[in-house]
């Protein structure tokens, strides 16, 4: 559909997906990141990185909710978002449903992540959009404190002991496939950046990458091969793991729909 030939409807519902898939990136990351409550190496981080876990929980939120709010079904809330959907309705990218792995792998793909956020959001806070707009201005702030922490872990790690050193490459090399994903743009969204609504993250491509490889050499690693990527999230198509994920995440309320504490 070109845009001259978009109603308001048109670019309503195209925005509706937009904020569904920003939110799911956030619940999907929000609840891995969860998984380390009571199982991080030492109890500060634990509390950072449950902390961490929170605030990708009240991005998805906010983005669910106005997804809600653009909803023809006047009923649709946040939790029909989160709860009721099947694993090939969600459309978050596939490296935020990556097992959490050990430390070095979480803190590694923090960075791939924040990274690309703080671009990402720092172009989303000029969106033509309000709500949006006004929802990266809340969430940039919290990326700043995930990026600095997630990049001093990285160094730390990569630039530590044999084992950690090891660890963090292996990371690296496991994710490094993952990232095409993050600048590739559908017609949805092409259509929607160029109305200023979405962000063209294509254009974001090279200095994320000039960031993410200034870090991995400050943490004296090597950079991986370019020879491999993998894509489908934004389509629906995605991992086992996220089936696995759903499964957890959704149990409770699929267990008692409805039910109001």
């Amino acid at each position: 559909m070109g845009l001259k030939n978009m109603s308001k409807f048109d670019i309503q519902s195209a925005t509706l997906e937009y904020s569904t898939r920003l939110g799911d990136d956030a619940l999907i990351l929000g609840h891995r990141l969860s998984e380390w409550c009571s199982n991080a190496p030492f109890l500060e981080e634990d509390l950072a990185l449950s902390n961490t876990s929170l605030d990708f929980l009240g991005r998805a939120r906010m983005y669910y909710s106005y997804a809600a709010e653009l909803s023809p079904d006047a009923d649709k809330t946040e939790d029909d978002f989160a709860y009721t959907r099947d694993q090939r309705e969600f459309q978050n990218l596939l490296i935020v449903e990556l097992p959490k792995g050990d430390f070095a792998f979480t803190m590694m793909r923090q960075l791939f992540i924040d990274t690309y956020n703080k671009l990402y959001l720092t172009e989303l806070i000029n969106s033509s959009d309000k709500t949006l707009a006004a929802i990266a201005a809340k969430a940039i702030k919290e990326t700043r404190y995930h990026l600095r922490r997630s990049r001093e872990w990285v160094i730390i790690l990569g630039d530590g002991t044999e084992e950690s050193h090891k660890r963090s490459q292996n990371a690296l090399n496991s994710l490094w496939g993952y990232r095409k994903e993050l600048f590739e743009l559908d017609d949805l969204e092409t259509q929607l950046a160029d109305l200023g609504i979405a962000v063209d993250s294509k254009k974001l491509e090279k200095k994320w990458e000039n960031e993410i490889v200034e870090t991995i050499k400050t943490a004296t690693l090597t950079m991986a091969d370019e020879d491999w990527a993998v894509r489908g999230g934004r389509e629906g198509y995605h991992t086992e793991n996220l089936g696995h994920l759903l499964t957890d995440l959704q149990f409770l309320h699929r267990a008692m729909p409805g039910l109001k504490w």
